[in-house]
């Protein structure tokens, strides 16, 4: 398929490339607008009229690099995301960082000047080259097509070495001279099967890989005094190896792996408890903890054996550079271990998460039990029963986002397991980009009349952070999503560190942040709908599904 006429190399290149990744596999694109990526972005479009790729388009950078890396996380195949030159590049720097930390593919592609205009002043130019640093896995650098002969096979050439690399992301870095685009269309056509030219990347969303029959990797056996530890990205391998070695389970809530009947939910406290935590002997570890200081605690006591099984990070997880040995699989042999271990893990983890306070007397008369319930319905929402309603209203067909608040922290200390798909941005743990995330997360989860709802659960300022994805674009598809916001008015996520003690009187102003911003205007003027939640009946009714994009306002104390 070649453009007509071809008169802009820009364009010529533009169209070649862009096919070959579609004829590899590649579906999504995420664009910016801008000038010297014109030939790309009308690349996009006729490629998106032709119903061959799915085009989303952001006027902010950095909304644009998390939409994508949602996508990524929710299909597990590479997005491409095209930007113009100068600070739209800078912009995609904090998805770049996360997909880089989580292993999520992203081809990264930005327009650029020549080098005659680089280094002199010209306008939106800065050093592009290697602006990611070693965030991506590979980089490109490549010279404004001219229009000579094997440029288009150049292009076709050049996805295949992208894709190849994509086992994070990757930085096409291209150079476009004037004229920066022809006008062109492409014949319609049947669309060509994808081909396997190179083998696509694929990084699992919430799965670490069992081993292949052939390689069974590091073989364990029970070993008294063994815990199985799940952060973010170990996936349903964690919970099978802790079940086949009978040892307790200590699985965050966005790891994958939150559910079974080794679960141990209140893992931070047990931890912390005579004949628990002080008994371990070996931990073994899937995914990248961050919830807690307790595991790298754990992790780096003297006389702890630690087994790290590798996943799709580029970093190792190697607290205190403790752990002593590094697996790319590990397969159990032998009988797991008596039930008497891992049993008093889980019993004691029930009682502490059990809430006595929230059911009413079923042994009072009828008259105090009516009465009890009703008080339960009225009751102010706190944090713990906002979390509890979030996790009873979401079941496998939908998808959970959570923001690096003090709620994903609440979530994790008191939910019980369930097999449901779990995301945070827990690579680089920011809060920038989780509702950019959650959308793309939403679009790609519920393309094709797929059903299912979003929800994403966010703190006042990560809602704040992020503001600006809630801007659709004209003409997209708006996705059945939930942004729940608890507002205790600022980030008093600090009030758990040792900060809040130590600080004195410019702690609120500089760590508390508190923030007064109507949130009901912010929906209307975005055009989503808008509820605000302050009963614990009301918050079970505002969880129902909703088929427009809302934003559901939960005042909390600060507490």
């Amino acid at each position: 398929m070649t453009p007509r006429p071809p008169e802009s190399p820009a364009t010529a290149f533009a169209v070649a490339l862009l096919e070959e990744f579609h004829r590899l596999g590649v579906r999504d694109i995420v664009l910016g607008p801008g000038s010297r990526s014109q030939a790309l972005a009308l690349a996009a479009a006729e490629f998106e009229r032709l119903g061959m790729i799915r085009l989303r388009v952001r006027i902010d950078e950095r909304v644009g690099g998390f939409l994508a890396l949602g996508i990524a996380v929710e299909t597990s195949r590479p997005v491409i995301l095209i930007t113009t030159s100068g600070t739209a590049v800078g912009n995609l720097h904090p998805a770049v960082l996360e997909a880089h930390h989580s292993g999520v593919p992203l081809i990264v592609i930005t327009a650029d000047r020549p080098e005659s205009l680089r280094g002199v002043g010209s306008n939106q130019t800065t050093e592009q080259p290697g602006i990611f640093s070693s965030a991506v896995r590979r980089s490109w650098d490549v010279a404004p097509p001219n229009g000579s002969a094997g440029e288009t096979d150049a292009a076709a050439a050049l996805a295949r070495d992208a894709l190849a690399a994509a086992s994070g992301p990757v930085h096409l870095n291209l150079a476009f001279a004037e004229p920066l685009s022809s006008p062109f269309t492409l014949a319609e056509r049947p669309l060509p099967e994808p081909v396997s030219v190179v083998e696509l990347p694929v990084v699992e969303r919430v799965e670490t890989p069992a081993p292949d029959l052939d390689d069974l990797g590091l073989q364990l056996s029970a070993v008294p005094g063994t815990v199985v530890v799940a952060g973010t990205g170990a996936g349903p391998r964690a919970e099978e190896v802790a079940r086949e070695l009978g040892a307790p389970l200590l699985a965050e809530i966005a790891s994958g792996s939150h559910f079974g009947p080794q679960l141990v939910v209140a893992y931070r406290e047990l931890l912390n408890t005579a004949n628990f935590g002080d008994r371990v002997q070996r931990v073994i570890v899937f995914g990248h903890p961050t919830l807690s200081r307790e595991v790298p605690a754990l992790i780096q006591r003297q006389g702890v054996e630690t087994i790290v099984v590798r996943g799709a990070s580029a970093e190792d997880y190697n607290p205190g550079r403790r752990v002593g040995t590094f697996a790319d699989s590990v397969s159990v042999v032998g009988e797991p271990d008596a039930r008497s271990w891992s049993g008093r893990w889980v019993a004691a983890s029930r009682a502490l998460i059990e809430d006595i306070d929230v059911a009413p007397d079923i042994t009072a008369d009828l008259g105090t039990h009516a009465k009890a319930e009703l008080a339960a319905v009225r009751a102010p929402v706190t944090r713990r029963a906002l979390v509890e309603a979030v996790w009873r209203a979401t079941w496998p067909k939908d998808r959970l986002v959570l923001g690096a608040s003090r709620l994903i922290r609440e979530a994790d200390k008191v939910l019980p397991g369930k097999r449901v798909p779990v995301h945070a941005n827990r690579g680089l743990a920011g809060i920038d980009g989780t509702i950019s995330t959650a959308l793309g997360m939403a679009l790609a989860s519920q393309a094709e009349g797929a059903e299912g709802t979003t929800r994403v659960l966010v703190g006042d300022l990560t809602f704040l952070h992020d503001v600006g994805a809630l801007l659709f674009g004209v003409g997209e598809v708006r996705p059945r999503i939930q942004v729940i916001v608890g507002n205790d008015n600022g980030g008093t996520i600090f009030d758990g560190l040792e900060v809040a003690q130590s600080a004195g009187p410019g702690y609120d102003r500089v760590l508390l942040t508190p923030q007064v911003v109507d949130i009901p205007k912010l929906a209307e003027a975005y055009g989503w709908d808008y509820l605000r939640v302050e009963t614990r009946g009301a918050l079970d009714q505002a969880m129902t599904a909703s088929l427009r994009p809302v934003i559901v306002e939960v005042p909390l104390l600060r507490e």
